[in-house]
């Protein structure tokens, strides 16, 4: 009987709810107290013994373990207070408390996310405003494609982390609603005040139908839909850094505390913290999949299937916030190698583009332009040479309108630094980026 009891317990997760369980026990003894439903003396009494297994749990004490936190918690009041410790239950059921517990929880989590976020843009503002003049090559396909500044692509990352951001906040909205009053399923027949509560608890409003309050996880499941989409981008990101990382590119260096050596090979230094990081999206995206799985099908209202959805919200939640800490103190230490960046955007004849727009300025189609930069592109891979290597004489075989200006537009900082359409690469676009998303940090 004992293992069927820990088998369809859920202490040894939802435990972790345990101040949030009585943070909300309190609102609701307060209610109970202000609608004449308990007394002033019995409020004040199941008010102080929450309060005192608040301040023991936050010392380090651990409930007594029981089938959920909410029997521990009762269970652990009536024993310090004696019978009216069973009044706190009155008007609600366990079921309206886990949807508030979780709630709160997650409220909780989005703001403690949010902040590493807006640390983790910072970072990257700084580290994309000391490498503003470094030059690298931009793919596409993972192919050569233009030339970019670095600054540039930091701060790709940088937006993306602000709409990771704005998700959450807008996941905020629909999670800050309070189901408590809502009872079992059906709601309750005292002259609850929730309203009230939702006021003592920081909620904007109250749920408007029992049956949905209790069995919605729709807040729940946004909520890990927020965190894989950040983990996503990490991912992306940590790709970028074990790729740079590797000998055939070197366009950056990390601090060694970052990386690992091989248990057999001396001369390796492995990206592993960006490695385990991509690794733990894994997991993430098996949380959403798992809170879906969980939810789909299930009739209304309450089931006990439901009781499984704490440990998704728990697991995603504690993997991207290590993430996040782990990458914003990574690329502190990610250094440019500036000269490998340059030498690597003379490769794949990334100037190509630039003399097409160079014709094209001229008046010559931009179709037709790019068919001419194509045949001289072939011209100098038949004679093993760079765009830069060609003389004038050997442009003008494909263009009389090339001029002696055209070698101006080989150059890759300058390449580059001709983007200046809004949002694009060049130096002045990106003071102008730094500053619109610094304005949004504020």
């Amino acid at each position: 009987m004992q293992d069927f009891e820990q088998f369809i317990g859920s202490f040894s997760f939802d435990n972790r709810l345990s101040e949030v369980d009585i943070i909300a026990s309190i609102a609701h003894a307060k209610m109970l107290v202000k609608a004449n439903i308990i007394s002033i003396n019995d409020g004040n009494k199941i008010i102080s013994g929450l309060n005192s297994i608040l301040k023991d749990l936050q010392a380090g004490w651990l409930l007594p373990q029981e089938e959920d936190v909410h029997y521990a918690i009762e269970r652990e009041l009536i024993h310090r207070i004696g019978e009216v410790g069973g009044k706190m239950h009155t008007a609600r059921s366990r079921n309206d408390q886990i949807a508030t517990d979780l709630r709160i929880y997650i409220k909780q989590e989005i703001d403690t996310i949010k902040d590493i976020i807006n640390s983790f843009q910072k970072v990257l503002i700084k580290k994309a405003e000391e490498n503003i003049d470094v030059v690298m090559p931009g793919f596409t396909h993972l192919q050569p494609a233009q030339p970019i500044l670095a600054a540039h692509h930091l701060l790709a990352y940088v937006w993306m982390l602000d709409r990771d951001k704005q998700r959450l906040l807008d996941c905020y909205k629909r999670t800050n609603i309070l189901p408590l009053g809502s009872a079992a399923l059906a709601g309750t027949s005292f002259p609850i005040d929730r309203s009230f509560t939702a006021k003592l608890l920081g909620f904007d409003s109250v749920s408007e139908n029992s049956l949905d309050a209790v069995s919605d996880r729709d807040f729940a499941i946004e909520f890990v839909y927020c965190i894989s989409m950040i983990s996503l981008h990490l991912t992306r990101f940590c790709e970028e850094i074990i790729l740079w990382m590797n000998p055939e590119f070197a366009y950056i260096s990390l601090d060694d505390k970052f990386t690992s050596g091989s248990s057999i090979m001396p001369q390796k230094r492995n990206p592993d913290c960006a490695e385990v990081i991509r690794g733990k999206s894994g997991r993430v995206f098996g949380d959403l999949l798992a809170l879906l799985t969980i939810v789909k099908s299930l009739p209304l209202a309450y089931n006990r299937d439901l009781q499984e959805d704490k440990p998704p919200v728990f697991d995603a939640c504690d993997n991207i916030k290590m993430s996040l800490d782990v990458m914003v103190e990574m690329i502190k230490t990610l250094k440019f190698i500036k000269e490998n960046t340059l030498k690597s955007t003379e490769k794949g004849f990334m100037a190509a583009t630039e003399l097409a727009d160079y014709l094209a300025k001229q008046g010559v189609p931009f179709r037709t332009a790019h068919g001419i930069v194509k045949d001289l592109l072939f011209y100098c891979q038949k004679n093993h040479k760079t765009l830069n290597e060609l003389s004038l004489e050997e442009y003008n075989k494909f263009s009389s309108i090339f001029k002696q200006d055209i070698f101006g537009y080989l150059d890759s900082k300058n390449i580059a630094n001709m983007k200046t359409s809004y949002g694009a690469t060049s130096k002045k676009s990106i003071i102008l980026q730094m500053k619109n998303i610094k304005r949004t940090l504020k």
